[in-house]
């Protein structure tokens, strides 16, 4: 049964699955302006100690996508989608710990105090791992089976990547050095064991042979990006 379901997928929607991962992906002003967004709302849910409002926040992070195209670009040996994910990722995690860190200096007046929600985030625990691999698994199948794209955010949810990075930024505003470690361990615990998961069930349902249709996608952004900034340059 396991391997009915990893194959039960067509060319075209594995196809459909690179487009949308590697456009996902792409490191677009409009992609950091929702890395910006997304920590910035989880930060102030830190701080206030509102899950509801720590909830919306990784309801709107794209941060997700380039840790599943790291994985898909692993799994097809394509080092250009493996360069642009890693690239994607690490710009997203430099700002939004610059950002979080911004925020909690300006308004570490109002906010002196380490709440529930900032020191849970930073206790990292062989359950985040096994809870990252399952989301991991669930995030790349429901990738796949267009009929499943609405679950997405609610396995964004369940992994927490945005929540962790918000800490390390507020840590480092407070000079605490325990939880700037603690919840940089627990974002890498998530990412990787992501990685990992997705790397498995990318590579059951056969996608090494999907390169071509990443470069393609990847020329495609890529012009649109620079068309964007010809525009921009107009302006």
């Amino acid at each position: 049964m396991p391997i009915t379901v990893f194959s039960n997928f067509t060319e075209k929607d594995k196809d459909n699955a690179v487009e949308r991962l590697i456009s996902g992906s792409t490191p677009s002003q409009d992609f950091f302006l929702m890395v910006v967004l997304s920590i910035l709302t989880a930060t102030f849910g830190l701080l206030l100690n509102s899950s509801a409002v720590i909830i919306g926040s990784m309801l709107i992070a794209p941060i997700l996508n380039p840790i599943l195209s790291l994985s898909l670009g692993v799994i097809m040996s394509d080092y250009k989608v493996i360069s642009r994910s890693f690239w994607t990722l690490t710009k997203s995690v430099l700002l939004s710990i610059t950002a979080a860190n911004i925020a909690a200096l300006l308004f570490s007046t109002q906010f002196t105090s380490i709440t529930p929600e900032i020191a849970s985030r930073a206790q990292p625990s062989l359950t985040y791992v096994v809870i990252a691999i399952i989301a991991g698994l669930a995030a790349s199948f429901a990738l796949v089976k267009p009929q499943l794209s609405e679950t997405l955010p609610g396995i964004a949810i369940s992994v927490a990547l945005i929540p962790p990075l918000a800490t390390t930024g507020i840590g480092i505003a407070k000079l605490d050095w325990n939880l700037v470690s603690g919840s940089f361990l627990l974002f890498l615990v998530n990412a990787i064991g992501i990685v990992f998961a997705s790397m498995i069930t990318f590579s059951l349902m056969d996608f090494h042979a999907k390169r071509s249709a990443a470069d393609k996608t990847i020329s495609k952004e890529d012009r649109k990006i620079l068309k964007d900034l010809k525009k921009a340059q107009k302006q």
